[in-house]
C-alpha cells in the first residue's frame, strides 16, 4: 500500500501542478493580456459554456508548468503534456456541465470539483502508460485527499473564496 501511495504522488504530480498553476497565475497577474475566457463569452442553450474563470492564460500556464513537471519528474515532456491537458480538460468539462445544470461559476460542486482533473488526466495518461487497478485507485484517493487539503489551505490563504 505504501508503495502505491508513493507511486501516486510521483506519477500524478504534473497533473496536480497543472491543475493549481492557473490559480497562482491569476493571483500573480502573470500574462495579463491572456486573461480572456476560453469560451470567449459564448453560450450553449442560453448558458455560458465555461464561464469567466477558465481562461486562455490559465490553460497556457497550466500546460507549460505541468509539461515541465513531467519532464523533470518523469523525464517525459509528452507525458507531462498529456497529464496537463487531461487535468485542465477534465476541469473545463466539469465547468461546462456545472453551467448547464445551473451551478454558478465559482460555486462548490462536491465531489466533482475534486475529481474532474483526476479523471481527465488519468484518461489521457492511458495514451502513454497503463496502470494496475490498485495504482489507479491509489492515484484517485491520494489526489482527491490532496485536493481537499489544498483547497482548505487555499481558502485560509485567501486564494479561494470557499474551502471546497
Amino acid at each position: 500500500m505504501k508503495e502505491n501511495i508513493l507511486f501516486a504522488l510521483w506519477f500524478f504530480l504534473p497533473a496536480g501542478i497543472a491543475n493549481v498553476a492557473p490559480i497562482f497565475a491569476a493571483k500573480w497577474r502573470l500574462l495579463e493580456s491572456l486573461n480572456k475566457p476560453l469560451d470567449f463569452g459564448q453560450t450553449f442553450r442560453g448558458k455560458r459554456i465555461l464561464g469567466d474563470n477558465k481562461t486562455i492564460r490559465g490553460l497556457i500556464v497550466g500546460i507549460i508548468i505541468g509539461s515541465t513537471a513531467g519532464l523533470l519528474f518523469q523525464n517525459s515532456l509528452l507525458f507531462g503534456f498529456l497529464l496537463s491537458i487531461g487535468a485542465l480538460g477534465g476541469d473545463a468539462f466539469k465547468s461546462f456541465v456545472k453551467r448547464q445544470v445551473g451551478i454558478p461559476s465559482g460555486k462548490t460542486w462536491f465531489p466533482f470539483d475534486q475529481l474532474d482533473y483526476i479523471i481527465g488526466a488519468l484518461l489521457l495518461s492511458t495514451l502513454h502508460v497503463q496502470l494496475t487497478a490498485a495504482q489507479y485507485i491509489a492515484v484517485i484517493i491520494v489526489w482527491f485527499t490532496i485536493h481537499i487539503i489544498a483547497s482548505i489551505t487555499g481558502y485560509l490563504f485567501r486564494y479561494k473564496s470557499s474551502p471546497l
